[in-house]
């Protein structure tokens, strides 16, 4: 009785057996990250080729249906193999999969199947920051420590199937110390010293390309001038951003006001945020960083929706001045709370 009022009290994710995997933010940006690169590769590669369609006779093999193939794929690989090894194959497949789906997606909410319809990129950006929001809710809250030893058993699965490379040793044994003292807990560990040593790991792309831009991204932030630089380039681009909005509205430009109003009006939100971190950073560098921080956030999230509408892909730079901008503020903040400057590829998880 006495247990089941303890399970009764956890997350009812947690009461369903629905425990978050650690690497799962990590995972899910990956997704998300080759998803748009799939997206502009694959615009890139018609428009240098003419726009060439595969098929004849009346019939156009759309590349929509490849990539719902790969989602197939992605999804066949996920529900067949157990552990957390697949994780990473899903998440790469799935991303080119669905970046060729949502390429298209100008055919399906046009009557006449119009490829080129303009909104296309507002569209497949909002659905990419709807995908960002829904990940952020998910794994928002604080890692409840059962849920934490299950990650590290699911880490033993993997591993007892092949064997622990030292890295994902390391891993499996930092989960079961921050789960702490709950039931199980020993019973891991003893699970964990059982699983034989092996150098051999299924390798991670986005593991590793995670790991390497959050170890460049604070060794940037580690020369003195970077920080001002950084927060230099996020005024400019701020102020640039408004001006520009405040000029094509004021001249009539025929584009959808609504598009030319939501750009200055997260155009102003995020100066003021940037501002108040202006005001907070002589005082408390962590605080101004954390408002820095959330103005970028808004540029992603909101600023660039409008942009991409007004631009089309030409907002693609935009948007990569924006992602870099988060990558160092990010890196500041965790200098500032004295994380360490070269990060085990098991911590960067925590980090993206």
């Amino acid at each position: 009785m006495p247990e089941q009022n303890t399970l009764r009290r956890r997350n009812p994710l947690l009461v369903i057996g629905l425990p978050r995997d650690p690497s799962g933010t990590r995972h899910v940006a990956g997704f998300l990250a080759i998803t748009v690169l799939t997206v502009l590769v694959t615009r890139g590669a018609l428009a240098l080729t003419g726009f060439p369609q595969l098929g004849g006779d009346g019939l156009h093999i759309a590349h929509v249906l490849w990539g719902g193939l790969l989602m197939a794929l992605a999804l066949v690989a996920a529900l067949s193999f157990a552990g957390p090894v697949v994780r990473p194959l899903v998440a790469v497949v799935g991303g080119i999969g669905f970046g060729l789906f949502i390429d298209e997606v100008g055919k399906f909410v046009t009557s006449d199947n119009d490829y080129f319809y303009e909104p296309t990129a507002a569209l497949i950006y909002v659905v990419i920051v709807l995908l960002v929001l829904a990940a952020e809710l998910i794994h928002r809250r604080k890692r409840d420590p059962h849920e934490v030893l299950a990650a590290a058993v699911d880490l033993a699965v993997a591993g007892m199937a092949g064997g622990f490379s030292k890295r994902a040793r390391r891993q499996a044994r930092a989960l079961v110390d921050e789960a702490g003292d709950v039931p199980g807990a020993r019973q891991v560990r003893a699970l964990l010293d059982s699983v034989q040593d092996d150098a051999k790991e299924l390798p991670d792309p986005i593991g590793a390309v995670a790991s390497w831009i959050v170890g460049i991204s604070r060794r940037v932030v580690r020369v003195r001038w970077a920080p001002r630089v950084t927060v230099i380039v996020l005024g400019l681009a701020t102020l640039y951003t408004l001006g520009r909005g405040i000029v094509l509205w004021s001249t009539g430009t025929p584009l959808p006001n609504w598009a030319l109003a939501g750009i200055v009006v997260s155009g102003a939100l995020s100066l003021v945020l940037s501002l108040l971190g202006l005001r907070r950073v002589g005082t408390d560098r962590a605080a101004g960083y954390e408002w820095f921080r959330r103005a970028v956030l808004v540029n992603l999230l909101l600023t660039q929706i409008f942009l991409f509408r007004v631009d089309q892909w030409s907002a693609v730079t935009g948007l990569a001045v924006d992602l870099v901008l988060l990558g160092l503020v990010a890196a500041e903040l965790d200098v500032l709370r004295g994380r360490p400057v070269d990060p085990d590829p098991a911590e960067v998880t925590d980090e993206l």
